[in-house]
């Protein structure tokens, strides 16, 4: 078994959660906590929903969990003051300014439809989840080798693209795998999306199991339920998931997903930890022989396969649209890099109840972007017309709009670089400086601090993985003077060197043409080790060309897949920036 096995055998993970409210309670340090319990116990924490900040000792990341991004006004402004209570830096990290775009009490919505919060204590947990519980939310498996947050479509019971709502799957699948012993000990963590869209807004081909829309014949009778696809996932080994031969009525769908899970737990691996998700051991077997294995294991007798549903992929959901309601609309609001603060969230909460029916929802969307749900035409220009409302658009440009990023080196511990203030700060100049063709309405830009994927950034048209790089003195020199430019700031690491005086800068492997839906593939790796000053004047090479050169309607990722990867470069490698000439630090 590998370490962190050993450590979910010394005790049970779940336990961990009786532990906290005993450290709380004794207002135990990291040094008490780790003395009384080992080093396995920052692990174990994991099922709490808790990640210690190991750049910021002392301090926790805790994830909300969100089945199916879906929220109720006072759930969500709960969240948010939740957020601006608790989620406060300290003053020897710079307090309220801690941040220099977001100062301080703020909140990030994940690619996985949660809230992450940060600079939480441990004598504050029971509090919060005293707090949570009053409005039934919860962390508890929020992060481990679990069942993590079941995905689905932000505008489930909204749109009139669904085959029918599958909300109340989500909700059933969810409750049934949060806090369940059996099943909080995986290989790995599991990943589950379950939507009764067309169009895939839940991302099922890059999950471990993906539940979409179908319809079948099943005793004479035709009936709507799930078509499954298994052994998605990204980061390290990539994989798109591929189809089971399986027919799942909504009423089987919670023993279904437990039969794959127990199929995962007994024969997944539990030796290398590079090698353990789900998605190897579907690799491993063949989809065939796995859903074999599933079958022997589920309780019920699943259909072959019915008619597949599917149609597309839709990205987001930003802008007003229309509910299927006469008279109702729901409001896509864009957050770039899923971060504001928790005040504003709280704000968009009860602007949801003033301006919203009753049925009036918060739903977070995989874009790490928020919808308000119920509301009557006639309200549209009022909630328009608030203050968070008009920071958070829902008529951005288009880089802004598709602006995605994941922790960073900020707080993460993998983290290499720093993403969501130079995602926001970059997707801002982009959208100064590129006249995009009018039929563009987004570019997704997606930026990992590591090679983890929480940023998703292998289905992004561009796509970065970050990266230390080392220059030779003159590029570094040019790297520095270019760093003080238009979409950066002074003290941008963009241009700096490490205290050694190393010529070594943040930088990033650069991908272009990833995608989902119908066309999906993952991008390519086109460049690697760029350093980051040099990432801009790229894109605007890249811009000009596209222009230039695409056919009727042809989108971004569509161009560089058509052109190549070696015609790519050379259009990167026009822009007066050193694109091509840094090399991974440690090669």
């Amino acid at each position: 078994m590998n370490t962190v096995e050993e450590h979910k055998q010394e005790k049970h993970p779940l336990d961990v959660i009786e532990d906290v409210k005993e450290y709380a309670e004794e207002g135990l340090s990291f040094e008490e906590i780790e003395a009384r319990a080992g080093g396995g116990e920052w692990e174990r924490l994991k099922w709490a929903g808790m990640y210690s900040h190991g750049r910021k000792p002392g301090y926790f990341m805790m994830r909300t969990k969100v089945p199916g991004g879906y929220l109720t006004p006072e759930q969500a402004e709960v969240v948010g003051e939740v957020a601006e209570d608790y989620a406060v830096a300290p003053e020897e990290y710079g307090g309220e300014d801690q941040n220099p775009i977001w100062g301080d009490a703020f909140m990030d919505v994940t690619t996985r439809q949660d809230v992450q919060m940060h600079w939480i204590r441990v004598e504050d947990v029971p509090e919060i989840w005293d707090t949570y519980d009053a409005v039934d939310l919860t962390t508890i498996q929020g992060c481990g080798d679990g069942a993590r947050n079941v995905l689905g479509c932000p505008a489930a019971g909204l749109d009139d693209h669904e085959c029918f709502d599958a909300q109340p799957v989500i909700d059933a699948v969810s409750e049934y795998f949060t806090g369940n012993r059996e099943y909080a000990n995986l290989p790995r963590k599991f990943k589950m999306t379950i939507t009764g869209c067309k169009h895939d807004c839940g991302q099922s081909q890059i999950n471990d199991v993906g539940m979409t829309p179908a319809r079948k014949e099943v005793n004479g009778e035709e009936i709507y339920g799930f078509h499954c696809k298994v052994g998605g996932g990204l980061s390290d080994g990539p994989r798109m998931a591929t189809q089971m031969d399986v027919f799942v009525p909504p009423g089987d769908a919670v023993e279904f997903c437990r039969a794959i899970a127990q199929t995962f737990k007994e024969l997944g691996d539990r030796n290398n930890r590079g090698v353990c998700r789900m998605r190897y051991l579907v690799e491993q077997l063949g989809t065939d022989e796995f859903e074999q294995a599933v079958r022997r294991r589920c309780e019920v007798d699943l259909p072959d396969a019915g008619v597949d549903l599917t149609e597309g992929y839709t990205g987001d959901h930003v802008g007003v649209h229309d509910q299927k309601e006469d008279g109702l609309k729901y409001v896509g609001f864009n957050v770039i890099a899923g971060r504001m603060g928790g005040d504003e969230f709280a704000e968009a909460a009860r602007a949801a109840k003033k301006y919203g029916t009753e049925d009036a929802s918060i739903r977070l969307a995989t874009d790490q972007n928020f919808l308000i749900t119920h509301v009557p035409e006639e309200n549209v220009g009022d909630l328009l017309n608030e203050p968070f409302a008009r920071k958070y658009e829902p008529d951005p440009g288009p880089f802004s709009r598709g602006a995605v990023g994941c922790t960073g080196s900020e707080f993460c511990n993998y983290g290499i670089i720093e993403t969501k203030n130079r995602v926001y700060r970059w997707a801002k100049a982009l959208d100064r400086r590129i006249d995009t063709p009018d039929d563009l309405d987004v570019v997704r830009m997606h930026m990992s601090g590591c090679s983890a994927s929480c940023a998703q950034p292998q289905i992004a048209d561009i796509g970065f993985r970050g990266e230390t790089v080392t220059l030779d003195e003159g590029e570094a020199r040019s790297a520095s003077e270019r760093s003080s430019g238009e979409g950066t700031e002074p003290r941008d690491p963009e241009g700096t060197t490490n205290e050694e005086g190393d010529n070594i800068v943040e930088g990033m492997d650069f991908g272009l043409g990833g995608s989902l839906g119908s066309d999906n593939e993952f991008l390519d790796w086109v460049e690697n080790a760029v350093p980051a000053s040099a990432v801009i004047p790229a894109i605007e090479q890249l811009f000009e060309a596209y222009v230039d050169e695409r056919e009727e309607g042809e989108r971004f990722y569509e161009w560089t897949r058509r052109v190549g990867n070696n015609r790519l470069r050379k259009v990167m490698q026009r822009a007066d920036a050193n694109v091509s000439g840094g090399v991974a630090h440690g090669d």
